[in-house]
């Protein structure tokens, strides 16, 4: 397709608003993800993880057509987002491994990349089919999304900081791409459309009630352990 040909806008204004929409995922795992970094560090944070999210639907773009054909790799993905999404859902003194909104620099780019794994696979293949094969599509397509991930991460952290129930919802968003993306992986995804279409609505639903339902039971059962642990040692000095 040529700048002049209609065509070329009409697939260029889809493609922008395919990212309006896809680009807010990997915004909310960065604002979730950096939501507990010293100030100073946030930006960075930010600027590190929009990277990293940039650099991976490079590659992403680069391999799509073998990404595509390999099988599970959608349902392994779409396994971890769950795991990322409780761990991200629990306060950061009752998670571990990492996997929460990082305390440390380093622990927070670790969570993005991980995330941004799965869902920028998902981006770069709805980019994709929206440029109809075209290069240049899909290389302004890539472009587009760099500022919506770096401007959205920082709106989002600053409404995370005034609204603290935003981590919730974010974390069910992941859950709810979760379900997206398992069902759509090549091995089940023609069983589904000819057995179970209705997995493609309920798949999404259940990733997302699972997640916020198993980070609320995980932290409850974590902030009950330890007030025991808090009582057992209050026991302990009082019988020193």
């Amino acid at each position: 397709m040529e700048f002049t040909d209609s065509a070329f806008w009409v697939a260029l204004l889809q493609i922008i608003w395919i990212d309006i929409l896809l680009s807010g995922d990997n915004a909310v795992v960065i604002a979730l993800a950096c939501r507990s970094l010293p100030d100073h560090q946030k930006k960075m944070g930010i600027v590190l993880g929009a990277g990293a999210a940039i650099a991976l639907r490079v590659i992403f773009a680069t391999f799509i057509v073998y990404l595509m054909a390999i099988p599970f790799l959608k349902i392994a993905g779409g396994l971890l987002l769950l795991w990322i999404a409780v761990k991200l859902i629990m306060p950061e003194e009752e998670s571990h491994g990492g996997m929460s909104g990082g305390t440390t620099l380093f622990a927070a780019v670790k969570t993005i990349v991980i995330a941004d794994v799965v869902m920028s696979l998902d981006n770069v293949i709805a980019i994709a089919a929206a440029s109809h094969g075209s290069v240049v599509l899909l290389i302004l397509g890539l472009l587009i999304s760099i500022p919506l991930i770096l401007f959205g991460s920082a709106f989002i952290l600053k409404m995370i900081e005034r609204f603290p129930i935003i981590v919730t919802f974010g974390a069910a968003l992941l859950g709810y791409i979760a379900g997206e993306v398992m069902v759509t992986d090549p091995t089940v995804h023609h069983w589904i459309e000819a057995n179970a279409n209705w997995l493609h609505t309920a798949a999404p639903i259940i990733g997302a009630i699972a997640v916020v339902a198993t980070g609320h039971l995980l932290a409850r059962r974590a902030a009950a352990g330890r007030v025991q642990e808090e009582e057992v040692a209050q026991e302990a000095h009082e019988t020193t």
